[in-house]
């Protein structure tokens, strides 16, 4: 005879319950990951309403596109803005990318990509959070995770096109996520992809293992030290010349003497001098800083950050120096964290103000920090909520007027306010990049041009293209379309 208390239900249902759990994140990790949810809505608005107002900085979000496209298709990667059949790892080293070829295969949009990018800055603030709740608090953790969500750095690069250091970001929030946790092998683990994201990666990786050792973690930080610059010496010296048309690596001339032998021995006060002037590099050191309170400071973690900002400031080329674009965002998961261990380390001290700042005012202090960076350095976060974000311009509408006029498959010469529009649905170039004429040229007239743009616009494009003749068939607000007409 069976009675009820025999009846399988009742393990079958006792089993399923912890099978379901293993497959949700802990309860404590609940309200970060809702933070980081947070941050991708808001991510995500802030580039996809860009991206819809045609308001792109440069040509970069177009590149990725051809990029990631032609990974999508199981192709070399042709980037073709940057010239007929140029192998784009012939002027960065950034396979990673090809890890969203299949999102891209599945929507084949820019959006994708400013999504993605979304996602993976987001995902940063949820494991900065819930590092710094296992520190401090889960309070102190959401207000640290908060902090870093806004941070400039971050925002700059959300208000920037698509890149390939948003790879870069988690990965380098799990590493030193694994440092402060003292599980030394994840932090190795994770630093490891970091050299396929960009190569002056190779030098950060270094600086981790580097870093490690100073934790004494020898062995495995000097494996670290060793695999990340044997990484950056094959990237630029082999990888990069090889794809690359001129058989160089192109950005090596950015630097003092055009090499790092040169600079260093030929004349060293010289570029101890160019990591301070002009003021402006102070100026961003002081920034990436103050938004940690300055207490990153008293973290050896902080030591990571040192290969960018080295690389960035002795290079000749003053993009790099400032607060602008992205290329301080990869410094913002170090900065925070080392906080983070900063905190640890001064609350364990001996110095009682200290102790004192770490316990009780940094917190809340690098909160206000960001809170306040968001209004008066008019970043992204501080329009979120405001209605005119969203609205349309007759400039915006105009532009989509323009785009229309170009049919899918065209081979197009363009300069960058397009670009991001075209690049999924045409064969896209630079202006007077095309070997072979191309069926349209679309010309933003009101910016970039020197000494002004031109007047005569099919006679510019005869001088492009000599033997074609293109005429205009659309121009409304300084913005021309030119169709080929023969040629």
């Amino acid at each position: 005879m069976t009675t009820d208390t025999d009846a399988p239900t009742a393990s079958i249902g006792v089993s399923a319950a912890p099978a379901l759990r293993r497959f949700l994140p802990p309860r404590r990790a609940v309200p970060h990951l809702l933070l980081g949810l947070l941050f991708l809505a808001g991510y995500a608005v802030i580039e996809i309403v860009r991206y819809a107002h045609f308001a792109s900085m440069s040509w970069d979000t177009a590149i990725f596109v051809q990029e990631i496209q032609d990974y999508a298709g199981l192709h070399a990667p042709v980037v073709t803005i940057k010239g007929p059949g140029y192998n784009i790892l012939g002027d960065h080293f950034s396979p990673i990318l090809a890890l969203l070829a299949p999102l891209y295969r599945v929507f084949p949009t820019p959006v994708t990509l400013l999504v993605a990018q979304s996602a993976l800055f987001a995902g940063s603030v949820a494991i900065v959070s819930e590092t710094a709740a296992r520190i401090t608090s889960r309070t102190k953790g959401l207000c640290v995770g908060v902090a870093y969500g806004l941070s400039w750095g971050l925002q700059r690069a959300v208000d920037f096109d698509f890149h390939e250091i948003c790879f870069a970001v988690p990965l380098l929030a799990l590493v030193l996520r694994g440092i402060v946790l003292k599980r030394w092998y994840q932090a190795a683990f994770w630093a490891l992809p970091l050299v396929l994201v960009k190569e002056d990666m190779g030098l950060t990786v270094a600086a981790i293992g580097i870093v490690l050792i100073l934790l004494r973690q020898r062995l495995i930080g000097a494996m670290l030290t060793v695999f990340g610059a044997a990484m950056l010496l094959l990237t630029v010296y082999a990888v990069i010349p090889h794809f690359n048309p001129t058989g160089q690596y192109d950005y090596m001339s950015k630097l003092p003497g055009g090499s790092p032998a040169h600079a260093l021995t030929n004349n060293p006060l010289h570029l101890l001098d160019s990591l301070v002037t002009p003021d402006i590099k102070l100026q961003t050191l002081g920034y990436l800083l103050a938004v940690t309170g300055f207490l990153a400071l008293r973290s050896p973690l902080v030591l990571i950050a040192l290969p960018t900002i080295l690389w960035r400031f002795t290079s000749s080329n003053d993009g790099y120096w400032g607060m602008d674009w992205h290329y301080n965002a990869v410094l913002m998961p170090i900065l925070f964290l080392a906080l983070v261990d900063g905190i640890r380390r001064a609350e364990e001290g001996r110095t009682g103000w200290l102790r004192s700042y770490a316990a009780q005012a940094v917190v809340p202090a690098v909160t206000a920090i960001s809170l306040a960076l968001c209004a008066t350095m008019d970043l992204p976060a501080a329009n979120v909520l405001t209605p005119s974000t969203y609205a349309s311009t007759p400039r915006v509408a105009m532009l989509q007027r323009a785009a229309a006029v170009i049919p899918n498959g065209a081979t197009v010469e363009a300069n960058v306010t397009l670009m991001a529009h075209l690049a999924a649905r045409t064969r896209l170039y630079w202006i007077g990049g095309a070997k072979i004429p191309p069926q349209y040229l679309a010309l933003d007239m009101s910016y970039g041009w020197s000494p002004g743009p031109p007047t005569d616009l099919p006679g510019y494009a005869k001088q492009l293209h000599p033997d074609s003749t293109y005429r205009v068939v659309f121009d409304e607000q300084q913005f021309v379309v030119l169709q080929l007409v023969s040629g």
